[in-house]
């Protein structure tokens, strides 16, 4: 939910949200100790996985704890 922030596809169920973000196509790859994932760009869902890792990242990037206070 935080890669989410501020996006209308936050408030889908979690069916909707396991049919269309779970089921895009993708490639798993390691290269140099990393592992690396390559979503098929034609995806009616890729680009909004894709903003959801940049999201992440730069959360991460910010030392912003990804934990949410409970």
């Amino acid at each position: 939910m935080l890669g989410l922030h501020d996006d209308p596809t936050r408030r889908w169920e979690p069916k909707r949200l396991r049919m269309r973000l779970f089921t895009i196509p993708a490639t798993h790859a390691r290269s140099g100790r990393r592992d690396i994932v390559h979503l098929a760009e034609r995806a009616p869902w890729a680009h909004l996985v894709q903003q959801i890792v940049n999201r992440l990242k730069h959360l991460r990037q910010h030392g912003t704890p990804l934990a949410v206070p409970g």
